[in-house]
């Protein structure tokens, strides 16, 4: 169903990034991610977090995560699922850090999150197809 998964994480200076790579780990336990350090607006340093999951089976246990969700969560996600999806057939979602550091997934929408990419699995891949694809992730 998912092709690849790839997440994205801002540590910004309030932060600590120890922290930061637990939350990742709550969503994706075998997460190693990349730390690329940048500078923020206000000359601040910033560290993004990111890699890529392509394995299957660590794919089948966030998607497992997934269907764990509250139902309230994952009608959200089937309503909005339209705009949360690109022409590529990437599903974006993003997820409360400090919600996830604690083992709560909530999925919120503002930019200080965990940013996740997947990519659905869709032939061909249409964002029509890979629509279909991603409600049957929700709807189980």
């Amino acid at each position: 169903m998912i092709h690849n998964l790839s997440y994205r994480a801002f540590v910004y200076s309030t932060e600590s990034e120890e922290k930061v790579r637990e939350a990742i780990c709550t969503l994706l336990p075998t997460a190693l991610p990349e730390k690329e350090v940048t500078e923020g607006y206000y000359n601040n340093q910033v560290i993004i977090l990111h890699g890529k999951i392509t394995k299957k089976r660590e794919i089948n246990d966030f998607l497992e995560k997934l269907r764990s969700l509250k139902p309230s969560a994952k009608k959200r996600i089937l309503r909005e699922l339209n705009n949360r999806m690109d022409d590529r057939g990437n599903l974006f979602l993003r997820f409360d850090k400090q919600r996830a550091y604690l083992g709560d997934l909530k999925l919120v929408e503002h930019g200080d999150a965990l940013h996740l990419k997947l990519k659905i699995a869709a032939y061909p891949a249409r964002k029509k197809i890979a629509l279909e694809v991603a409600q049957k992730i929700f709807e189980e």
